[in-house]
């Protein structure tokens, strides 16, 4: 894993970019986007509500790739609560697997849960080092 400081977004689409989520959704079916990079994607690619929120309605609250090079990363199951760790980890081995499986080389993760989730990075670092190699690198914006 490697530390970074910067723009997410200098890197798309070049690069695979991770946003962090929650599990909730509308009544309307539209995913709920909090701050942060999230709401920064919701903005740049409108679609991403419903996509989302269709994916969370079939599978549930996991790693999904939303469109062309943008990643889901669940860190809490609704916009109100706590980043839980133990969905921060989970969610570490499902990008892994699905890195694994597509064959992605550079994948771009803001800190997860850091940001208005309110945890430390000291705290969360060590969740995700069991699961990113070299290829993830974590941007602290």
């Amino acid at each position: 894993m490697i530390e970074l400081t910067g723009n997410i977004w200098e890197h798309y689409p070049s690069t695979i970019i991770v946003i962090t989520t929650n599990g909730s959704v509308t009544k309307k079916g539209k995913a709920i986007f909090g701050n942060g990079v999230a709401r920064q994607a919701a903005e740049k690619f409108p679609d991403l509500a419903e996509k989302l929120g269709r994916l969370l309605q079939e599978r549930g609250n996991h790693v999904a790739e939303l469109v062309r090079g943008i990643v889901t990363f669940p860190v809490e199951e609704t916009p109100w609560s706590l980043p839980d760790p133990r969905l921060i980890s989970r969610s570490a081995h499902e990008l892994r697997a699905l890195a694994d499986y597509s064959g992605w080389q550079k994948i771009i993760v803001p800190r997860p849960g850091c940001g208005g989730g309110g945890l430390a990075w000291s705290d969360v670092k060590p969740l995700l080092e069991p699961w990113f190699d070299g290829r993830f690198q974590v941007i602290c914006q």
